[in-house]
């Protein structure tokens, strides 16, 4: 059973940064895609980034450059770190997983191809 729990969300003023974390239990990230969304008041859920079993990410436009997920595999945990962040990153972040074994297919910033998410961190950045 795959339990996915975020943390490290705050208020920040612009510029700042934060890493937000995700322990991920059943997961193995070898055998898995992961991935970061957001969700503003009002708005769809994004896809933020997401990494590939073998490494390779996809970041949103918005956000590349200055976010970077990163996973530590000792602590089974997925992380983001967001830097130089602005007033429209202001949303709840999600973490996500999707099994896809020994295939490297198609991880993509696709809010439907992803069947386990956690709960959720706020991120308030003000001006």
């Amino acid at each position: 059973q795959v339990k996915l729990v975020e943390a490290g969300g705050g208020s920040v003023q612009a510029g700042g940064s934060l890493r937000l974390s995700c322990a991920a239990s059943g997961v193995t990230f070898s055998r898995y895609c992961m991935g970061w969304f957001r969700q503003a008041p009002g708005k769809e859920r994004e896809g933020v980034v997401t990494r590939r079993s073998d490494g390779r990410t996809t970041y949103a436009a918005s956000v590349a450059g200055r976010f970077s997920i990163s996973q530590e595999n000792a602590k089974n945990t997925l992380y983001l770190q967001m830097d130089n962040l602005k007033p429209d990153d202001t949303a709840m972040y999600y973490c996500a997983a999707r099994e896809t074994g020994n295939v490297l297919g198609f991880c993509g910033l696709i809010k439907e191809d992803f069947g386990d998410w956690g709960q959720g961190t706020q991120v308030t950045v003000s001006s």
